[in-house]
């Protein structure tokens, strides 16, 4: 089946416009959340993606182990992930070396390729700012890049969120018309 990326600014529409596509998905949806409650924002933000979306889809909520979520998801589901962003702080959080972070990325695209249902991935795009002042901000800002990268690579189609828009992203290859 395929595998849609979507990259985007935080509140640039990236879960809108997630939930909008798996909406259109004519079998089951698998929503595969990676956030968790610590604090009333974030349960407020809870709130609002989980009234978002239908009530009849199934939440898996996971903040860790995304190959283990992707593998419990129905053959012939649509899963939808998001996100990728807080999945790799929650990682980073639990002591993860990056290249561990890496292995772990890799193994949940290799799971989400081979799935017999679409999959759609959200994630933000952190690397378009300025250089972070403090060490732990560039490693997550250079790790996160890399795993959305491996998913990138991955992907039938990827897709960079503006402003509740999509711009579709081709690879480098693609671009410049070789093979």
């Amino acid at each position: 089946m395929s595998l849609t990326l979507l990259l985007g600014g935080a509140r640039a529409g990236k879960s809108s416009i997630a939930v909008e596509a798996a909406a259109a998905w004519t079998g089951p949806v698998a929503v595969i959340v990676t956030a968790e409650i610590r604090d009333e924002e974030m349960a407020e933000r809870i709130r609002r993606h989980r009234a978002h979306r239908p009530s009849d889809w199934e939440t898996v909520e996971e903040p860790l182990e995304l190959e283990a979520a992707l593998r419990s998801i129905p053959e012939g589901s649509l899963a939808l992930v998001d996100c990728l962003t807080l999945w790799v702080s929650n990682l980073m959080e639990k002591g993860f070396i990056d290249e561990e972070i890496e292995e772990r990325a890799q193994a949940a695209v290799t799971t989400a390729t081979a799935r017999v249902g679409d999959t759609i991935v959200v994630s933000n795009e952190v690397g378009s700012g300025i250089v972070p002042l403090s060490a732990l901000a560039r490693r997550y800002r250079d790790l996160l890049g890399r795993v959305n990268s491996t998913w990138a690579e991955a992907s039938d189609r990827t897709g960079l969120v503006v402003a509740g828009q999509v711009l579709p992203l081709s690879r480098a290859h693609e671009f410049w018309g070789m093979r």
